[in-house]
């Protein structure tokens, strides 16, 4: 993470319940000797624009794990409401109802920012939060 990022503006709580959440789930689905990465960035309005996106400058957080990876057909429909990857858990009374990712991107959203799912199975998933930076305390 660098030095001196800009500073964002937000609620502090559900920020920390949307890394909490994005921490627990990289967690859960990594197997001991993997490995669990979080990492920050600037991101430019101009590096926003080369990547084809129209958005202002923010700070882009990355949640990157080694785990067993979501399979493609599943990507689109993450963060639905009760949405569960894994079925048999649904089954298994694992307590969990799938609405952890909704709820993600609902806080995110209402942050004016955005998030988004990269994903290999075998490999890993990064999961991506971009935050808009608090324009009056721009580093």
């Amino acid at each position: 993470i660098p030095d001196r990022l800009p500073a964002i503006t937000g609620d502090g709580d559900r920020l920390a319940q949307v890394f909490g959440n994005l921490l627990d789930n990289a967690l859960k689905h990594t197997p001991a000797g993997g490995k669990v990465t979080i990492s920050a960035q600037l991101l430019s309005g101009s590096a926003a624009a080369k990547a084809g996106k129209s958005a202002p400058p923010g700070v882009e957080i990355s949640v990157v794990d080694t785990g067993s990876g979501i399979p493609p057909e599943d990507l689109p429909r993450l963060f639905e409401r009760f949405y569960q990857v894994d079925k048999s858990r649904v089954r298994s009374g694992s307590g969990s109802l799938g609405l952890g990712l909704a709820i993600v991107k609902e806080i995110v959203t209402a942050h004016g920012g955005s998030i988004r799912v990269e994903s290999v199975v075998g490999l890993g998933t990064r999961f991506v939060v971009t935050l808009p930076i608090d324009k009056g305390k721009a580093a």
